[in-house]
């Protein structure tokens, strides 16, 4: 998704995970992932660069969408949308 699509989205849940380090932004999604219903979007908020390739591949895993990220100042914003 572009940038521009991306900040249009109003997710359902918002993880704040700013200021951990991994694992912390992956545990964080994990905990969140179960208060979203199936084809409700979830963002993460992360400071840690690894998360933007951590992310993905643990809603990969976890059957879940990945659907991107965008830079806000400071931090990541991280968007997961939750598949089953």
């Amino acid at each position: 998704m572009s940038v521009t699509e991306l900040s249009a989205i109003q997710p359902q849940k918002t993880v704040d995970a700013r200021g951990t380090s991994c694992p912390g932004p992956i545990l964080a999604a994990k905990k969140g992932i179960v208060e979203v219903k199936v084809g409700e979007i979830m963002a993460v908020l992360a400071t840690d660069s690894g998360t933007k390739k951590d992310l993905p591949a643990w809603a990969k895993k976890m059957g879940h969408e990945y659907l991107g990220e965008m830079e806000e100042s400071g931090y990541l914003k991280l968007f997961v949308k939750r598949m089953k």
